[in-house]
């Protein structure tokens, strides 16, 4: 019972650096550089704050080591309930963290655009504005994929929980709830068949962009802070 104990806590300790690292680097830095309809403004921002920018980065670089990490503790501490299927969800969390690693690659990349003397020399000042602004919202369409995966992990995750006779089964249902609430909120978004960054008449809303990333921000770290409250129990 010590050994669970300790794999538990110390996957509260990782949840809650996760949820502090995350909140910085994928939902603060990017609302204070971001300026919803204003690419010029955004590009500046980036550049005046390149400091804060890394800082995000680094963010979400820590973020991802603590779910990498997870992925292994929640194997390991659910692994006596049902090995294949706590392999199952390890996959779906490693698999949600890559995916999301490239979609932060196109947000980091954003400001080589401005910087670097090729991309100055070959594009105009507005062109690589837009090019920034692609690249950002490319970012925020594919961070929503994601959550699927997730999803996924948190629903196999809860089935193990509920199952195992060692670990709180309200656990389990909270896991449950968050992993149901991600599916459902990606399956419906493409059910509507709708670009979340793209108007009626075909213009891009960066406004949606950034109240689309602001909900599913608020969603996931909602559900993330239940998870560390419980764990660390």
């Amino acid at each position: 019972m010590s050994s669970v104990q300790s794999y538990a806590r110390a996957a509260g300790i990782m949840f809650l650096i996760s949820f502090v690292a995350g909140s910085f680097g994928e939902f603060y830095v990017p609302s204070k550089l971001i300026v919803a309809g204003n690419a010029a403004a955004t590009v500046s921002n980036i550049l005046d704050h390149e400091m804060l920018f890394r800082l995000g980065f680094a963010g979400y670089l820590l973020e991802a080591l603590c779910d990498v990490a997870l992925a292994l503790v929640l194997y390991v501490l659910l692994k006596p309930v049902h090995r294949n299927l706590a392999l199952l969800s390890a996959f779906f969390g490693l698999l949600s963290t890559a995916l999301f690693a490239v979609c932060e690659m196109f947000f980091f990349c954003a400001p080589l655009l401005v910087k670097n003397p090729a991309f100055a020399q070959s594009f105009t000042s507005g062109q690589l504005d837009a090019l920034v602004y692609f690249f950002v919202r490319v970012y925020s369409l594919g961070a929503g994929l994601f959550m699927v995966f997730y999803g996924s992990a948190s629903l196999v995750r809860a089935y193990l929980i509920y199952r195992s006779g060692y670990l709180p089964r309200f656990i389990g249902v909270l896991f449950a709830l968050v992993g149901v609430g991600f599916i459902v909120k990606n399956l419906s978004a493409a059910d509507s068949g709708a670009d979340c960054c793209t108007g009626a008449d075909g213009v891009v809303s960066h406004q949606g962009c950034r109240c689309r990333q602001m909900e599913r921000a608020r969603h996931w770290y909602a559900g993330r802070q239940s998870t560390v409250a419980c764990l660390m129990l």
